[in-house]
């Protein structure tokens, strides 16, 4: 796919983050200070949603960024952190669905779209940047799923994301 073509209209429905940012009012439901407002939860966002791009839509890394840098908002994420996360979980991802396989109960192939995306970026801060506490990541995670993800995506992701912090965090989780 050339990076001057448009991107490939995306499905709509509960599993587009795309389509669910839309949806939702800015501050609806959030108190000024909340966590949506941290530069890095959006970067988290933003990272979710160039995955899912990738994964479904099959667009390469300049396409996604354009798109990215095109949407409110993403002046106030931390982009450092999106296009180092956005990298490394691509370029990394079939080690990252090696280390998640032993926690996954199906095939990659029948986990949703979404939480794909978002099992993706935990395993990969979890793996690649250990100044980040797990505890953090797996948060992250939930709240990711909570947001974009199906009804009780939020618990699937929880589950996979501790066991799999037992392994590769194990000496952080000791120190608790």
């Amino acid at each position: 796919m050339s990076s001057s073509s448009p991107p490939p209209e995306l499905p709509k429905g509960p599993h587009d983050p795309l389509e669910t940012r839309e949806r939702k009012a800015p501050t609806a439901g959030r108190s000024k200070g909340s966590r949506s407002s941290n530069p890095r939860r959006r970067a988290r966002e933003f990272v979710i949603q160039g995955l899912y791009q990738w994964q479904v839509g099959g667009q390469d890394e300049a396409a996604i960024q354009v798109q990215a840098e095109g949407v409110a908002g993403f002046d106030k994420a931390d982009t450092a952190l999106y296009a180092s996360l956005l990298t490394e979980a691509r370029n990394n991802a079939e080690a990252l669905k090696l280390d998640l396989a032993a926690h996954i109960d199906r095939n990659w192939d029948e986990v949703s779209p979404i939480e794909r995306c978002i099992l993706l970026l935990g395993a990969c801060e979890l793996k690649l940047h250990p100044e980040t506490p797990y505890r953090v990541i797996i948060n992250e995670g939930i709240e990711l799923a909570k947001t974009f993800g199906g009804t009780d995506g939020h618990k699937f992701v929880n589950g996979v994301l501790d066991k799999l912090a037992a392994v590769l965090r194990s000496a952080e989780i000791q120190k608790r």
